[in-house]
């Protein structure tokens, strides 16, 4: 049975639902255009202050760009030898999942037809820097050594409800994926 068969209107909390179920419906219909390639390509500025500029990407069986280019920089704190430019790599990693399960939330609330109200999170992530700086002989990782996210939602559904919602979007989340499965990353260097 086709998702579109459900009775929805045509946006809850922001999600177009009927292009939802559409995009389903055609990556069901066409397994090869759910592969994706996102790209970022980062320049180094100076001391630990770096920037990246995010702007095309693979997708749907073509090369698409966003709307906008989007720049990002990253630095490390004072008391961590940057300058403070920005925030560190890590933290972006911690925005990354925030975000990720956000809109994993307001996606399957809006395809249950749930109207939601209420969506924030806190994030943390803990970091021993003996395994960053080499000081632990191995024995201390280089990075997080645990991360804790608490939602607070709120919508027209009952606790129960809620829970399921974000247990699913936990369960779909592409950076929950990446942080929690091993991922290869290869590494190659151009020099000259």
């Amino acid at each position: 049975m086709s998702n579109t068969a459900y009775a929805t209107p045509a946006s809850i909390n922001g999600v177009d639902v009927a292009t939802l179920f559409a995009t389903l419906d055609a990556v069901k219909g066409q397994n090869e255009i759910a592969k994706f390639q996102f790209r970022a390509e980062n320049t180094w500025q100076t001391g630990t202050h770096s920037r990246s500029r995010i702007h095309g990407f693979y997708g749907a069986g073509q090369e698409l760009t966003h709307t906008h280019e989007t720049v990002l920089d990253a630095d490390h704190p004072v008391v961590l030898t940057g300058a403070d430019h920005a925030p560190t790599p890590v933290e972006y990693l911690l925005h990354a999942l925030a975000a990720c399960l956000t809109a994993g939330i307001a996606n399957i609330a809006s395809a249950r037809g749930v109207k939601l109200t209420k969506v924030t999170s806190t994030v943390e992530g803990d970091i021993d820097l003996l395994g960053i700086l080499g000081l632990s002989d191995g024995s201390v990782r280089n990075g997080y050594q645990g991360i804790r996210v608490e939602f607070d939602i709120e919508g027209d559904a009952d606790d129960e409800t809620l829970r399921g919602i974000v247990e699913q979007s936990r369960r779909r989340s592409a950076v929950y994926d990446v942080l929690t499965n091993p991922t290869p990353v290869s590494v190659s260097v151009v020099t000259g």
